[in-house]
């Protein structure tokens, strides 16, 4: 039965269309196109933050990645599959190895300042853009961070046992994702592009004899549930305490700047009442 299965780039393949999918026809943000920063502007924080109003449907895909890996676990014909994997790979290509992937990961982020600083405006400021990214950041790193020591579970190369899921290619799905939510309604091909390099990142992963299948697919729902936890999250906490409340006889604004003092970076946050 398992000399049937696919080859691993067919599974990737797969895999990739229905990220691409869901997260460029379903997930859709309402966006304020019109928005952009501007050097006046960049750390004047506005009104409110959109909720994210992604369509449930689009929430199964990562769960169900999750859910795979989960299941990689504890279910021997799952767990045979990362076998079958990484025989095909090592057979095929058993000296290969790059670095970057290493890299691969950080593109769609890297892609998102780089478009707003060239004036493509997205969804949100700089300001709240860049919370977002910590706060899709914090929750991928603190859940795969206890999950990796949970599994305990051998890397393929037996480097240590911190395997299950991929830390790499959570990142690289959790910054697609982000790229999606930012500019997913401008073009669906930016949420393509994003989840392309995120795709590669996964795949190298596996060749470089780095991760199993199971891993990058678990890291992949992590990562992308991670960023939508965010942009689910943060506008909640955002227009509750910093909001700008404005009338006729009262015009209330909200600023963050900026700090550095003796070795010791953070922000300062300013509003009038």
């Amino acid at each position: 039965m398992l000399n049937n299965i696919l080859p691993l780039y067919k599974y990737v393949i797969a895999m990739f269309t229905v990220l691409c999918v869901t997260n460029s026809s379903l997930a859709q943000i309402t966006l304020d196109t019109a928005r952009k920063d501007s050097t006046d502007h960049i750390l004047q924080v506005p009104d409110t933050v959109k909720h994210l109003e992604s369509k449930f449907i689009s929430f199964i895909p990562p769960a169900a990645f999750i859910g795979y890996g989960f299941l990689s676990l504890g279910v021997k014909p799952i767990r045979d599959i990362d076998y079958h994997v990484y025989n095909d790979v090592q057979k095929d290509h058993p000296n290969f190895h790059t670095p970057i992937d290493d890299y691969f990961q950080y593109v769609p982020v890297i892609t998102v300042y780089g478009l707003n600083a060239f004036g493509l405006a997205g969804k949100n400021r700089f300001i709240d853009r860049t919370i977002l990214l910590a706060m899709s950041q914090a929750i991928r790193l603190g859940t795969v961070t206890l999950v990796k020591k949970t599994a305990d579970r051998l890397r393929p190369n037996g480097f240590d046992r911190q395997s299950f899921p991929s830390g790499h290619a959570s990142t690289a799905f959790a910054t697609a994702e982000f790229m999606a939510q930012e500019y997913g309604e401008v073009s669906p091909w930016f949420g393509v592009y994003a989840y392309s390099f995120a795709t590669a990142t996964a795949i190298l992963r596996v060749y470089n004899n780095d991760h199993w299948f199971s891993d990058i697919i678990a890291g992949a729902g992590f990562g992308i549930l991670s960023t939508k936890a965010a942009y689910l999250l943060y506008p909640y906490i955002r227009n509750t305490f910093f909001r700008n409340d404005k009338n006729k006889d009262n015009k209330k604004a909200a600023l963050f700047i900026p700090t550095y003092n003796n070795g010791y970076a953070g922000f300062t946050f300013v509003k009038t009442f």
